[in-house]
């Protein structure tokens, strides 16, 4: 029996994970980053994001992505950024509003407008989650999700829906399959997916 974790799109993925950590190793928050602490974080928190390659506690992580009034939003982003993207695989990533609120911190940073090697990085790293959720019998993170969260932070659904029609694999069907259930579940407990 093979062993599912070394399938080629979880090596895939392990790949776009570790080129996200290389290409980011080394940022933090701008200098002149600030948030409010009565909403936010502490200024010890604040440093923490200005200190780079530091793991951040969970709840930290999820203030930071979570925040919306970031002045230099694309350095956060790319502060927390690899832990970020092995959270989100990891299924850790616990939005109040469904994965497409996740999406949206993507967009907001700009991530396509990035220096070429960040941009591709992100957009690799996208790529090989999305193709290994397709294909892997129980993922971390439903393929439904993952395509609100990739349709917000590229805003398109055109590339993730033309990969998910040209793949072969049989869980990718199956998942289509769980997806049709679940979406008119969404609709009708008024969750947003994206769709």
């Amino acid at each position: 029996m093979k062993n599912r974790d070394r399938t080629p799109a979880r090596l895939r993925l392990d790949s776009a994970l570790d080129g996200l950590s290389a290409v980011f190793r080394g940022m933090s928050a701008h200098p002149d980053e600030d948030n409010c602490e009565c909403h936010w974080g502490s200024a010890e928190d604040l440093a923490l994001l200005k200190t780079p390659d530091m793991e951040l506690d969970p709840d930290l992580l999820r203030r930071t992505w979570q925040a919306t009034d970031w002045t230099y939003k694309a350095s956060v982003l790319r502060r927390i950024l690899p832990q970020f993207a092995t959270a989100l695989t990891r299924g850790l990533i616990a939005p109040l509003f469904g994965m497409e609120e996740v999406g949206r911190t993507f967009h907001r940073a700009k991530w396509q407008q990035w220096p070429t090697e960040q941009a591709a990085a992100v957009e690799k790293f996208l790529h090989a989650w999305w193709a290994h959720v397709l294909t892997d019998p129980d993922p971390a993170v439903s393929p439904y999700e993952v395509l609100a969260l990739n349709a917000e932070a590229s805003a398109t659904f055109s590339p993730w829906l033309h990969t998910w029609e040209t793949q072969t694999h049989p869980t990718a069907d199956q998942h289509l399959a769980e997806a049709v259930t679940e979406v008119p579940r969404s609709f009708r407990t008024g969750t947003r997916i994206g769709l």
